[in-house]
């Protein structure tokens, strides 16, 4: 396992090394892509279902996703392995052209600093809860509301977790800490989905939830689609999964093809019995985050809480070194035509300033973000981007140069067509629900 970890954020943190032979074998790859698909997207799953209109049109729509999310990673296998780049953005610009490879790189940076603000909603949402608990702990009240003081806010309780956790573990040029931890978050979503499962058979009485009132087509239509972004979020991994394909020992398609239906599957059963028996136990009230449904004195549910937690503050600086990493390389290549030269002094200035940025700008939004709901909605819009339509591009592109069958060309292509076009759709979508839904709160 500690080699796997070790592995895992040799993958993730490294944007551009070719130094290393493949060497992954299929278990390892099968595990990353689930560390890197399994997270906090988990805890919407729930609320996800009761968007959709009960557990079978939500279970309808993962299944249709599931062919899309499969088809991408096994797209941009394909396309690593005929442009014989190993990173997401050098293979869209090697096979789609220079200006679809700038537009994924401004995608790929919005993406994960959209991801570090949920991070830090989730942590916040936690921190709210786990305040709570230690002062009915401390104070041995059960007060359904502690008294407010600035020093309990959790937002402070955010805000010092950043500057004093978050904020050294990031300023690093590399960061080494998550080869300790990089099991942490496979760990906390099956702990999870076997708590939420455990809680509903625990439960005196069983609710029979009732779906909303979607009953005409345009809302019916409307509330399946609500749950895209959800999966969009929680599947999440293709961004990884080239630097994963291009460091594994076995490189043939056919055995890439198995690799990513064995992850995804196991994806599928973990976020669908969550997002089952969690809008089972609460129906129509459970919360956009499923921790906040239950209460804060559970033991089970503090743990949850505190496995999140730890999880998502050692792979907040992984993410945000991903992100600055395309920033620091767009600063240091305009430098460079200005002055023709970059000193180190200059390179390191920059990557503290953009790290100190970074994490005031999505701790901001985190401290005023009404739910959790809200920043996936749009992290889903921005996914589709990276589940659809740079896969559904590449799929064309490559079939423009590729030896193949007049009717397989065709075949493929039209295929590509359709997945760019449902992505442009879920993207469109997704995003205006999401600007409308946070217009409409504020």
């Amino acid at each position: 396992m500690e080699e796997l970890a070790r592995e895992s954020i040799s993958l993730l943190a490294r944007s551009a090394s070719h130094a290393d032979p493949p060497r992954l074998g299929s278990f390892g790859a099968v595990f990353i892509m689930l560390k890197s698909a399994l997270g906090a997207g988990l805890l919407n799953f729930p609320w996800a279902f009761q968007r959709a209109g009960g557990v079978s049109t939500a279970i309808t729509v993962e299944l249709v996703s599931l062919v899309f999310l499969i088809s991408g990673l096994v797209v941009l296998g394909y396309a690593s392995s005929v442009s014989g780049q190993r990173t997401y953005q050098d293979v869209v610009r090697e096979v789609c052209g220079r200006v679809v490879g700038q537009l994924c790189e401004v995608c790929f940076c919005f993406n994960l600093f959209m991801i570090c603000v949920a991070f830090l909603v989730v942590v916040q949402d936690q921190l709210e809860k786990l305040c709570v608990s230690l002062y009915e702990w401390v104070s041995g009240s059960v007060e359904e509301q502690m008294p407010y003081h600035w020093y309990t806010d959790h937002r402070f309780a955010l805000f010092i977790m950043c500057l004093l956790i978050i904020l050294p573990l990031s300023i690093p040029k590399e960061i080494g800490i998550q080869k300790y931890t990089s099991v942490l978050g496979t760990l906390a979503a099956s702990y999870l989905c076997v708590t939420v499962i455990v809680k509903y058979y625990l439960m005196e009485s069983h609710l029979v939830p009732t779906p909303p009132d979607n009953n005409q087509g345009v809302s019916s239509w409307a509330s399946m689609f609500s749950v895209v972004p959800t999966i969009c979020f929680g599947f999440q991994c293709h961004e990884a999964c080239i630097a994963i394909y291009s460091s594994m020992e076995n490189q043939k398609l056919s055995h890439w093809v198995l690799i990513s239906m064995l992850s995804m599957m196991f994806c599928l059963i973990v976020y669908t019995l969550t997002g089952m028996y969690g809008f089972l136990t609460f129906g129509q009230g459970v919360a956009a985050d499923i921790l906040m449904s239950y209460p804060g004195d559970d033991a089970a549910i503090i743990v949850c809480r505190l496995l999140f937690g730890i999880s998502i503050v050692t792979i907040y600086p992984i993410i945000l070194l991903l992100g600055r990493s395309v920033l620091l390389n767009l600063v240091v290549r305009l430098q460079r035509n200005r002055r023709g030269i970059v000193t180190k002094t200059f390179e390191s200035r920059c990557r503290v300033l953009l790290t100190v940025v970074w994490i005031t700008v999505t701790l901001l939004i985190a401290m005023y973000v009404p739910d959790m709901s809200d920043v996936i909605n749009v992290i889903g819009g921005i996914s589709a981007f990276f589940i659809f339509i740079f896969p559904g591009l590449c799929l064309v592109f490559t079939m423009e140069t590729e030896a193949v069958t007049p009717t397989l060309r065709l075949g493929l292509t039209a295929w590509g067509i359709l997945t760019v076009v449902v992505g442009a759709f879920i993207f469109g979508q997704s995003t205006s629900l999401a600007l409308m839904e946070i217009v409409r709160k504020f």
